[in-house]
């Protein structure tokens, strides 16, 4: 499952559910709050832009935008929504691919991370982060906690949403830290549609040490973008890391 093929046009015009979901306002008003604050007067990077759920808000908010995006399917929803000028996008993988200028806040939400397939490309994640942010900048993760304490002996899936139509449910190989995600949806009829993603999950200590290799300091992790504390039951984090502002 090539990430190139799995953001196709298809999954670009499911992605966007304006109102609801990931796009509902009450979770996505606290993320572009957060984000806006920790910007400041600066410019921010999204890493992984997509249809730009995040940026265009944030833009709208008066934070100069630019984002790295590997899919153009993904690209060509966010163009619908907003032009090159107000959002420049570059093409490329966000481990590798480097935007012009510097900026005050780098970000990667909704797992995105996770779509890097070994610990080496999500180490270059961080040193690319790193080489776009101005001294004192911050890296901006939002990460899922794997859900291993849910897997008994023998079995290795785990269902993490059950809803009417939707059932999503998560595979994990725990040997090489490899997961798949299954989204299942449905309706009365005996057919269903099935979405796949894979992953390479994350620990938030082994982030911590990611981001130690790239040169940064972990200053705050929280459980939710209201700033919620980060507990053992926490399924999710914001982590933020950030360059000092003296190297």
């Amino acid at each position: 499952m090539q990430q190139a093929k799995i953001w196709d046009a298809d999954t670009a015009h499911r992605y966007d559910t304006p109102g609801t979901g990931m796009f509902a306002p009450e979770v996505l008003g606290p993320t572009v709050d957060y984000l806006a604050h920790l910007a400041g007067e600066g410019a921010a990077l999204e890493f992984a832009i997509g249809t730009g759920r995040v940026a265009v808000p944030l833009a709208e908010r008066g934070v100069p935008v630019t984002g790295i995006e590997l899919s153009l399917p993904m690209v060509e929803r966010l163009r619908a929504k907003v032009d090159e000028a107000t959002i420049p996008v570059i093409m490329g993988d966000m481990a590798t691919t480097v935007a012009p200028g510097k900026y005050t806040l780098v970000y990667l939400v909704y797992n995105t991370i996770s779509n890097l397939l070994n610990q080496a490309e999500q180490v270059e994640c961080f040193r690319n982060a790193a080489r776009h942010l101005a001294p004192g900048g911050r890296f901006v993760i939002e990460l899922w906690v794997p859900e291993l304490r849910k897997l008994p002996p023998g079995q290795t899936a785990t269902v993490w949403q059950t809803e009417p139509g939707y059932i999503g449910l998560d595979t994990y190989d725990v040997l090489h830290q490899y997961v798949v995600s299954h989204h299942f949806r449905f309706d009365d009829t005996t057919q269903a549609k099935l979405f796949r993603s894979p992953h390479r999950y994350i620990w938030p200590a082994e982030l911590d040490l990611m981001a130690q290799l790239a040169g940064f300091e972990l200053e705050a992790r929280h459980a939710d973008w209201t700033g919620a504390a980060f507990t053992a039951e926490s399924r999710s984090h914001v982590s933020v890391y950030r360059i000092p502002e003296t190297q």
